[in-house]
């Protein structure tokens, strides 16, 4: 599973950053908290839909197995018995929904969870009996199942809950549960919404600083405590370094344009990024606000394929993905055979490329260059009929077979998925500018884990990218394809890329 089915954690930049590649310094505030040690972070809905289908597999397993122990030897199997035992189970979730103990801060405590969940079971029981009266099947249940299946079902949700209480506390103390977050705006407004993010009881808000553009009296250099760790500019660079989860502008919405110059700078980071508004006379429904414990936000971008999208994709790529490195594995051992044959050097060739967030990683890919002419970095685009590419690696570039070693950075490593923006060279350029100069809002791709194949690769914006056409097509595909994932999409597109790789394969030398 990922990181507990929730967003992976930003990577600190490796220090082997290519020559070239622009980046912000920090200040010596922001740096010591990029620096912390940071684990990933679990989803709170997710670990609540996993609690969920325990206590319903549990009751239900339980409830079959005393009914298999102590009724059917006397009176045989009945269907219908066993149908209402998991009648039971999926009442008892429903029950401990109503009662709201499907929430990580109950699960962090003790006697309120136990109490609601005890009168809860009890309210089941007491249910299932009811039904049973008015149906005339009370003679025919068993009175020592009907307690036995009480008092160790009840038994069993203890120990459950108990056990759950530990894993929850731990990962609390790990960090793993907080919303690590950014305040936007250090001044008075910046400084009471720190101090009420910060007076709410069992909150997973951690604020990590704030940030301010203003060098005047209006910038203080704490809000509530929390330190001033820089200018907008850089939070970008700190998202990239640190795992930060939640962009918080304590800005009024009366400040529309110094807002919407900051989300031009912000919304290529994969994060939620809300507006505060805890001091805006201009109140709106209570359904128009999010809120953080009692503090009412205005959503403006949320972070793509989280929650349980991110656990339905990471099933999509291990399982899909390890059946595909398996049909695929004899036609990788006779690439890497042609590949030897044709010229001398290693099969495999890494280069380093743009993962999730920025993040470096090493793609491997079949070697289709002369190995003396190798280009890691890719500072020398691949042209039609170039001189460095060998016989077989025409052949693998046109057909897309060099990028297969891949399956074993999506099945193995994880770093990449089956679909998703593919993963350019760091040192990637249009006519001598990198590519995000060439873009406005380039790195918005990398909110997602980059694919071996994409919507952009299977509608023809593949190969050679000479013309600022190309790199906007792509950048364009790419940010509709994050906005509109879904399991059923990554599918599509998976099943197109053979049909493409054949119609649409002007641009792949």
């Amino acid at each position: 599973m990922p990181d507990a089915a929730a967003a992976p954690a930003a990577a600190s930049p490796p220090a082997d950053r290519p020559a070239g590649e622009r980046r912000r310094r920090l200040s010596p505030a922001a740096l010591a908290v990029s620096n912390q040690k940071v684990r990933g972070a679990y989803s709170p809905i997710v670990i609540a839909g996993a609690v969920r289908v325990a206590d319903f597999v549990l009751l239900s397993l339980l409830g079959v197995g005393l009914y298999l122990a102590y009724v059917m030897p006397l009176s045989g199997f009945h269907s219908g018995f066993v149908a209402a035992i998991f009648a039971m189970a999926a009442s008892a979730v429903i029950c401990f929904q109503a009662a709201d103990i499907y929430q990580v801060q109950i699960f962090r405590g003790q006697l309120r969870q136990m109490s609601r969940m005890i009168s809860s079971w009890a309210f089941v029981f007491l249910l299932f009996i009811g039904v049973s009266f008015f149906t005339k099947l009370d003679a025919e249940i068993s009175r020592l199942w009907l307690s036995s299946f009480f008092f160790v079902g009840l038994a069993a949700l203890i120990a459950e809950r108990l056990f759950l209480r530990t894993m929850v506390r731990g990962w609390a103390r790990d960090g793993r549960l907080d919303r690590r977050t950014i305040i936007v705006g250090a001044d008075q407004n910046g400084e009471q919404l720190v101090a009420a993010l910060n007076q709410q009881s069992d909150s997973d808000i951690h604020v990590l600083g704030v940030f301010d553009d203003r060098n005047d009296d209006r910038a203080m250099e704490t809000c509530a405590g929390s330190p001033k760790l820089g200018k907008v500019d850089d939070i970008v660079e700190f998202a990239r370094r640190t795992r930060v989860d939640l962009v918080l502008f304590a800005l009024p919405i009366s400040a529309e344009i110094r807002i919407l110059e900051m989300l031009k700078k912000l919304w290529v980071l994969p994060v939620d990024i809300r507006l505060s508004a805890h001091t805006n006379k201009l109140r709106f429904r209570p359904r128009s606000y999010s809120y953080l414990g009692e503090v009412p936000t205005l959503d403006v971008f949320e972070a793509p394929i989280n929650d349980w999208d991110q656990v339905m994709k990471w099933l999509f790529d291990r399982i899909v993905g390890g059946l595909v490195l398996l049909l695929a594995l004899p036609v990788m051992a006779l690439v890497a055979l042609a590949v030897r044959l044709d010229s001398p050097g290693p099969a495999l060739f890494r280069q380093k490329r743009f993962g999730f967030n920025n993040e470096r990683i090493d793609v491997s890919k079949f070697r289709s260059l002369y190995h003396d002419q190798a280009d890691p970095l890719a500072s020398k685009v691949v042209t039609k009929n170039d001189t460095r590419v060998t016989r077989v690696g025409r052949f693998i570039r046109k057909t897309s077979l060099d990028e297969l070693p891949q399956l074993f950075n999506v099945v193995l490593k994880g770093n990449l998925s089956l679909v998703g923006p593919r993963p350019h060279a760091v040192q990637g350029k249009l006519q001598n500018r990198l590519f995000d100069e060439a873009v406005d809002g380039y790195f918005a791709r990398h909110r997602v884990k980059p694919g071996i194949t994409g919507w952009a690769q299977i509608n023809g914006w593949r190969g050679e990218v000479d013309t600022d056409e190309k790199i906007q097509k792509r950048v364009e595909f790419d940010l509709y394809y994050i906005e509109n994932w879904s399991v059923l999409f990554d599918l599509y597109i998976l099943l197109k890329t053979p049909f493409s790789l054949l119609m649409k394969n002007a641009n792949a030398y």
